[in-house]
């Protein structure tokens, strides 16, 4: 891999992984169309591994209200404030994918890497995205949660295995369908993001040390990973402040069956 190729999935990844529109699948595709060596499951969670520099930065001030609560939780063996009810409802929420991710590792390294499944998936949730955000109200904000709303989304993010799903798009598209309104859905599903992406780094980036070292290759493609996913984060809370998420499901609806056009058109 050269070190063009992996700031250029930094990149995509950065944008892709807040967008709800598919890291995983905008970097098998990327490979597939450009015949670029397939860097394994290992350097795509080194570069997430970016994103996880910028959802901790961006939302700084929120971590430390959240690990203050999580403190006071221990301390006083009970749940009194809403900081404290969203670090409880955080932890719900990641149950599911880590379960996930440990029974179906093998499959989302393998069986699930197939552009016909990216573009299916990219469709199906383009669909629902598009769907859910039309026709449910919005009425509830973030400190609105409760623990099964938690649970519901956590289970939606297991989704995300199968690249073309989308993990922020999974998880947006279920705050949605609750009634969560844009913008909360979004942060939600940012702040969700972090434990699964730290779980997944520490499992998955000293796999791609050991088969890339240091390289400039796996440098620059975490950095630009990180550059990108601040832009992605900051520009998607401006946006569905005022607007609605049907671009990014026309955006996905296109591309799904962009792909399979080309697989048509390469058979």
């Amino acid at each position: 891999m050269t070190v063009f190729e992996a700031i250029v999935l930094g990149v995509i990844q950065g944008l892709a992984e807040f967008l709800p529109v598919s890291s995983s699948a905008h970097l098998l595709l990327t490979r597939w169309l450009f015949g670029w060596e397939e860097g394994g499951l290992a350097f795509d969670v080194a570069l997430h591994f970016g994103t996880l520099i910028a959802v901790l930065w961006y939302f700084r001030a929120e971590w430390i209200r959240l690990a203050v609560a999580t403190k006071q939780i221990v301390v006083r063996r009970r749940i009194e404030t809403v900081a404290e009810r969203r670090a409880v409802f955080l932890v719900i929420a990641t149950i599911p994918a880590a379960v996930a991710g440990l029974l179906l590792e093998e499959l989302a390294e393998t069986e699930f890497r197939e552009p016909a499944i990216t573009a299916t998936t990219l469709i199906v949730l383009g669909l629902l995205l598009w769907g859910v955000d039309r026709f449910v109200g919005r009425w509830r904000r973030l400190d609105d949660l409760r623990w099964t709303d938690a649970l519901l989304i956590g289970i939606a993010q297991v989704a995300a295995l199968v690249p073309g799903v989308s993990r922020s798009g999974a998880t947006i598209t279920a705050g949605r369908a609750l009634g969560m309104e844009r913008e909360s859905a979004a942060v939600f599903s940012f702040l969700m993001s972090m434990p699964v992406i730290a779980a997944a780094a520490v499992v998955k980036v000293p796999e791609a040390i050991a088969e890339m070292g240091f390289s400039p290759p796996l440098v620059a493609g975490v950095l630009a990973a990180t550059l990108s996913s601040w832009a992605a984060i900051a520009i998607l809370l401006r946006y569905v402040a005022r607007h609605s998420f049907g671009i990014f499901a026309v955006y996905r609806v296109a591309l799904g069956i962009a792909v399979f056009a080309l697989l048509a058109g390469r058979g």
